[in-house]
């Protein structure tokens, strides 16, 4: 029997629904760990069905060191005007314009293959992917720009 603390818990740590926590939990015999990875499992495969989906909405970001010295113009986009309002997935997009500031990639290539740095367990690939999931719609890291006074 799975608990509601472990669906909780594993919530917390995914931002996914509570019935696709559950549902993992249930597959995983309750085991956090082994749920963490049949989540991140199905989110790739959700990620690859849904790669081949138009992408006409999204936002553009900037994200700005506090030193001043650096900043970052990002644009990602998604399929729908409803997920680029939403306030979760405008976090993802300054998350990632952060992570471009700190990281310095040379492309969005360079960037998804980077262990990301508010969780260096998962790249960057994996938390998009792991946002794909979230919403149930194709979302692009379309391009940035990198400004630096170094």
């Amino acid at each position: 029997m799975i608990s509601t603390e472990q669906i909780k818990e594993l919530r917390n740590k995914t931002n996914i629904s509570v019935m696709a926590c559950k549902n993992a939990l249930e597959k995983a015999g309750g085991d956090l760990e082994k749920a963490l990875r049949i989540l991140r499992e199905e989110g790739a495969e959700i990620a690859e069905k849904k790669s081949e989906r138009a992408v006409k909405a999204g936002i553009i970001d900037s994200y700005i060191h506090a030193t001043k010295q650096i900043g970052v113009l990002i644009e990602i986009r998604c399929e729908t005007d409803f997920v680029a309002k939403n306030e979760d997935f405008q976090k993802f997009v300054h998350n990632i314009a952060m992570h471009i500031t700190a990281s310095a990639p040379t492309s969005v290539e360079d960037l998804l293959d980077q262990n990301y740095i508010k969780n260096p367990q998962i790249t960057v690939n994996q938390y998009l992917k792991d946002t794909i999931q979230k919403f149930g719609e194709n979302i692009e890291i379309s391009r940035f720009i990198r400004y630096s006074l170094k």
